[in-house]
C-alpha cells in the first residue's frame, strides 16, 4: 500500500474502482508530467449516491460531501494512469461544477469538500487552484462534479 493510500485509510475512505466512463472519454489521461482527470460524479459502486440541485433538493452540507466523494474518485483515475499515487508532487487544480437552484451561490462552500480532501491527503503539495462554477444542469442529475490535474514526479 502506498503511503498516500495509507493516509487514505487514516482518513476512514478506500480509493474506489475507477468509474466507467458515461461517454467517449477516459477518466484520465497523463500528458507530459501532468495527469488531467475528466469530471467525476459522486458515484458509488457505479451509481450517483444523490441527484438533483443544490439549494433545492440536496442540502450545501450533503453537496460539500459529495465534492469529496468526486475527488475520491478523481484519485482512482489519477492512479489508474500514474500507477502510484505517491508520485503526485502536487495537486495543479481542482475545477468544481455545482447544479445549483437559482438563488444558491455558495458553489465554493461545496468544492470545499474535494479542495479538503486533496489537502488531508497530500499536506502541502494538495495545495491547488480552484474554480467552483454554478451550472444550471450535470449528468445523470448530478449535483457536483469535479476535475483535478496533478503534477507528477520523476
Amino acid at each position: 500500500m502506498s503511503s498516500v493510500e495509507a493516509r487514505l485509510a487514516e482518513l476512514g475512505v478506500t480509493l474506489p474502482e475507477v468509474a466507467a466512463p458515461l461517454a467517449a472519454y477516459q477518466p484520465a489521461v497523463l500528458s507530459g508530467g501532468y495527469v488531467h482527470t475528466s469530471g467525476q460524479l459522486p458515484m458509488v459502486e457505479g451509481k450517483l449516491r444523490v441527484t438533483g440541485k443544490v439549494g433545492a433538493e440536496v442540502t450545501p452540507e450533503e453537496a460539500k460531501d459529495l465534492a469529496r466523494l468526486c475527488a475520491l474518485n478523481a484519485l482512482a483515475a489519477v492512479k489508474s494512469v500514474a500507477g502510484d499515487l505517491d508520485r503526485v508532487a502536487r495537486v495543479v487544480k481542482v475545477v468544481g461544477f455545482v447544479a445549483s437552484a437559482p438563488d444558491f451561490t455558495g458553489q465554493p462552500a461545496v468544492v470545499n469538500g474535494a479542495s479538503e480532501l486533496l489537502g488531508e491527503v497530500f499536506g502541502d503539495k494538495g495545495v491547488h487552484a480552484r474554480s467552483a462554477v454554478g451550472v444550471a444542469v450535470l449528468p445523470l442529475d448530478a449535483p457536483v462534479e469535479v476535475e483535478i490535474q496533478v503534477e507528477l514526479a520523476d
